[in-house]
């Protein structure tokens, strides 16, 4: 979707005109899983460009859970498995 706004916007941009299409943060663009270390992790969500925003929602082990639950679902996923 993102990529697709940004494909218009080029071609309209190359054209010259200056009514770019509006676009805006897709769904999950602001949740972030981060690793600090094998069984530490942070969540932190509804962030975005300003700087200080989204709240971290979980942290240490329950967020090095949740972070190893999306990897392994987003890999099973990959490999047209049945859990992804």
């Amino acid at each position: 979707e993102q990529a697709l706004h940004a494909v218009v916007n080029i071609h309209k941009m190359h054209k010259g005109k200056k009514d770019l299409q509006p676009t805006w943060w897709p769904w999950g663009a602001g949740m972030f899983a981060t690793s600090l270390g094998p069984h530490d992790a942070c969540f932190v969500m509804a962030a975005n460009h300003n700087k200080g925003s989204g709240y971290m929602v979980n942290w240490w082990i329950p967020g090095a859970l949740q972070k190893e639950i999306i990897e392994s679902t987003k890999i099973n996923e990959c490999k047209n498995g049945c859990i992804g």
